[in-house]
């Protein structure tokens, strides 16, 4: 349920935060005045698309604030404790957009993607808005609301399941039979196989391989590096390192004798000439052991030349081409002995195609005894909404082809008939937009609440109707409203009285500037408000007292 929405610099609000408790809340206002930002604002919660025109003229950012109470809503507490942004029984969304058109999004105080302020929002708010209706001129959309108000969730998601498994195993037995080129699919994985287990290595070995190359590349400029080193150190000229620490040493030694305390720095210097002495034999030996192989150079090169190809031709970096040669082991292995593995799968198909078509069965018994129900309770619904004689037929057709379809064996087309006499016909075949708003309504309240939503909210879907329709449509909100929590901006008076609750959307204007009021209003203010919306510019008293009736007659 919907606790509390918290709006600042957004459209023309400057600032507002509304509480919202159970059953139908009404939002009212004049033309004009900025009722559907609230809806717009939860929209927007729920994950919609922004743009910089949605924060107030001078403004640099418009915040948005939802605070919902889940208790009741497992669906919802799961998937915030999977996605580790849980806390507790509540749940808080939090929009940001900024003036040049970013926005950022935190899902109790946690950042958040649109996508995923966008499934939380699927789990515990509906928003129904003024072309709401256009979606029902859908087949899928059709078929399933029908499945929701049949409760076929569980049977219509074995039948997808069945139908998805079925498809995977003929599409192993296709890929495992190889059709008629399955000899030459062995055969060319034989060769791909045969070459990388050649030229592939593993990491160690890869890494050995080009370290081989780098010394047998650089041999020559090796072994000259190496003399020329040994050549510094111990060299013929006076400056080598070998005849300079020999002169210090004898330096040294001689100043040692007239002080005891440089024994311990002439001994360092015994340690620097055995150190340097064995570094000029360990670089003598390997300027002697360098390799100059050019056959075995040509022998590397020749091996890293195939690897980078293999790396080009299976687009994988060097390092992963002994991963891909068990890839290709393992499908060669299955294609070898892919008699056994078909006949196994063979039978597996079988018996998905056996499970697949009782479940199908199942389902299609469920959705054809809830299209007559469906039918039978929106007829009743569009004479309440002055549509007498009108009915409306739950068509379903077989689908296409045999195989097992996820969407079951029957496909759903909504018929109506507006007017006795007439015959039905299809939803998205309707000319009048004030029927098809009608009906859409009809089938609406039909169909609501069937899921297990917390809030439900609707933005003048009651357009184009009025008198005793407008307060039909209200007592249905009504209804709906003592089952789950309902908001409803209207435009009618009798819609407006149905409500539990009433709030009032209000535009101010200093000269200067305009901003937009949210009001809860208490007893005294919705008969104010009733005889607005009934009377216009001028309220009378004959106004009031029918706005006092109509109020006392709603409530009780």
């Amino acid at each position: 349920m919907l606790t509390s929405l918290y709006v600042r610099q957004f459209a023309v609000v400057e600032e507002a935060e509304v509480a919202f408790g159970p059953g139908l809340t009404v939002v009212s206002g004049e033309t004009g005045a900025g009722k559907s930002l609230l809806v717009d604002a939860l929209m927007l919660l729920a994950g919609a698309r922004a743009d910089s025109g949605m924060v107030r003229a001078g403004s640099d950012r418009a915040e948005l604030a939802a605070e919902f109470d889940l208790a009741g809503l497992p669906e919802a507490l799961g998937w915030l404790r999977e996605e580790a942004l849980d806390d507790g029984e509540t749940c808080q969304l939090r929009r940001v957009i900024r003036a040049e058109g970013s926005s950022r999004g935190w899902i109790n105080g946690r950042p958040a993607s649109l996508a995923q302020m966008s499934a939380l929002a699927a789990l515990i708010v509906e928003i129904h808005g003024q072309h709401e209706h256009q979606a029902l001129l859908s087949r899928q959309h059709q078929m399933a609301l029908l499945d929701a108000f049949a409760g076929n969730e569980e049977a219509q998601a074995r039948v997808r399941d069945l139908a998805k498994a079925w498809r995977d195993a003929v599409a192993k037995i296709r890929t495992l039979s190889g059709g008629d080129d399955r000899e030459r699919q062995i055969e060319l994985l034989a060769h791909e196989l045969e070459e990388l287990d050649r030229w592939a290595l593993a990491p160690a070995a890869l890494d050995d391989l080009e370290a081989q190359h780098r010394r047998l590349a650089n041999a020559g400029r090796l072994a000259e590096g190496a003399n020329g080193v040994v050549e510094l150190l111990d060299g013929e000229s006076e400056f080598a390192i070998g005849r300079a620490l020999l002169r210090a040493h004898a330096e040294l030694s001689r100043l040692a004798e007239l002080d005891a305390t440089l024994t311990p720095t002439l001994e360092l210097l015994d340690s620097a000439q055995i150190q340097v002495g064995e570094a000029v034999d360990g670089l003598s030996r390997y300027a002697q052991d360098v390799e100059l192989d050019p056959e075995r150079l040509a022998e590397v090169d020749t091996h890293l030349t195939h690897l980078h190809d293999l790396s080009r031709r299976y687009r994988l970096p060097i390092g992963e081409l002994t991963a891909k040669a068990e890839e290709l082991r393992e499908r060669l292995t299955e294609l070898e002995g892919a008699g056994d593995a078909l006949e196994r799968l063979g039978r597996e198909r079988d018996r998905l195609r056996g499970d697949y078509d009782t479940a199908a069965a199942a389902l299609s018994k469920a959705r054809a005894e809830a299209a007559a129900r469906l039918g039978s309770s929106v007829a009743t619904l569009m004479g309440e909404l002055g549509m007498a004689g009108g009915r409306l037929e739950v068509s379903l057709e077989p689908a296409d082809g045999d195989d097992p379809d996820p969407q079951g064996r029957e496909r759903c087309e909504l018929l109506v008939s507006a007017n006795p006499g007439q015959p039905p016909r299809p939803l998205r075949k309707v000319a009048s937009g004030g029927e098809l708003a009608r009906i859409s309504l009809a089938i609406e309240v039909a169909t609501l609440g069937n899921d297990n939503i917390g809030c439900m909210i609707f933005d003048e879907v009651d357009t184009g109707i009025g008198g005793a329709v407008a307060e039909v449509v209200g007592q249905k909100l009504r209804a709906l409203g003592e089952r789950v929590q309902v908001m409803c901006v209207t435009h009618l008076p009798q819609v407006a009285a149905q409500g539990h609750n009433h709030l009032r959307v209000a535009k101010e204007s200093d000269g200067e500037s305009t901003r937009t009021r949210i009001q809860a209003l208490d007893a005294s203010g919705r008969r104010e408000e009733i005889s607005r919306m009934l009377g216009g510019v001028e309220i009378t008293k004959e106004t009031r007292a029918h706005a006092k009736k109509m109020l006392d007659r709603a409530q009780g």
